[in-house]
């Protein structure tokens, strides 16, 4: 039997991405966010997430896509890290995929350098192509601010 693992996934730029569903501790709307002064261009703030402040990384700019256009606000993919919660802001929030392990395949050369330091593979599915990105590089390629 073929090793099967799950992906919460979510669209950048019409593009599909996923992490590890074990990694995601909620899907959340967009939130009021607190600027942070002097803070990495891919910090675009702190929210507050019932009493929990969580730093918010601009995927986009974190994987070096253009700005967002239009008035849609991102949602947030809420994940645990070992250095507590961090919400990815991301243009919109899919399902949650199974994949195969025999789908995979290593990061292409072609890939720019600022996706390439998050990527982890990609997936070859039937209508797209879904690129796992690594969790904790995500997050930890960020400074942490607020804690």
């Amino acid at each position: 039997m073929e090793n099967m693992r799950q992906l919460c996934t979510f669209v950048l730029a019409d593009l599909l991405y996923g992490i590890d569903v074990v990694r995601v501790q909620e899907v959340i709307r967009s939130q009021q966010m607190t600027h942070v002064p002097l803070a990495p261009a891919d910090v675009r703030g702190l929210i507050n997430l019932r009493g929990q402040i969580v730093t918010a990384i601009d995927m986009r700019r974190r994987v070096g896509l253009p700005e967002r256009g239009g008035d849609v606000p991102p949602m947030n993919v809420v994940v645990r890290t070992e250095d507590g919660a961090a919400s990815l802001l991301v243009d919109e929030v899919g399902d949650v995929v199974e994949v195969s392990e025999a789908s995979y395949e290593g990061a292409p050369n072609t890939v720019p350098q600022s996706l390439r330091a998050v990527l982890k593979g990609v997936y070859k599915l039937e209508k797209h192509l879904l690129i796992e990105l690594d969790t904790d590089k995500l997050v930890s390629a960020t400074p942490a601010v607020g804690n």
